[in-house]
């Protein structure tokens, strides 16, 4: 008795490939994370301390610890948005 293989249709191949490119797609335009912080002590604060009457400004990228932000920068172009296939975010501060 022969074993047959069941073929998978060529569609089929297609939108798996299609649901991968869409992901990568989506990884690689992806916004930085962004934080309210304090402008002198890079402590983390509320978003609405950032409104514009507040005293926070908008930090992008890099890592909290110990309620501060390092690793950033207060200029969002400046952040590497990182994505499928590259590096950790980096940034002057």
């Amino acid at each position: 008795m022969a074993v047959r293989r069941r073929k998978l249709r060529s569609g089929t191949v297609l939108l798996g490939g299609m649901g991968v490119l869409a992901a990568t797609l989506t990884a690689c335009g992806s916004e930085p994370d962004r934080r309210c912080v304090d402008p002198k002590t890079h402590k983390v604060l509320p978003d609405y301390k950032c409104d514009d009457d507040g005293t926070g400004r908008y930090y992008y990228g890099g890592h909290v610890s110990s309620g501060k932000v390092t690793d950033g920068s207060f200029d969002k172009s400046a952040v590497d948005r990182g994505g499928f296939g590259s590096g950790s975010g980096s940034g002057g501060g």
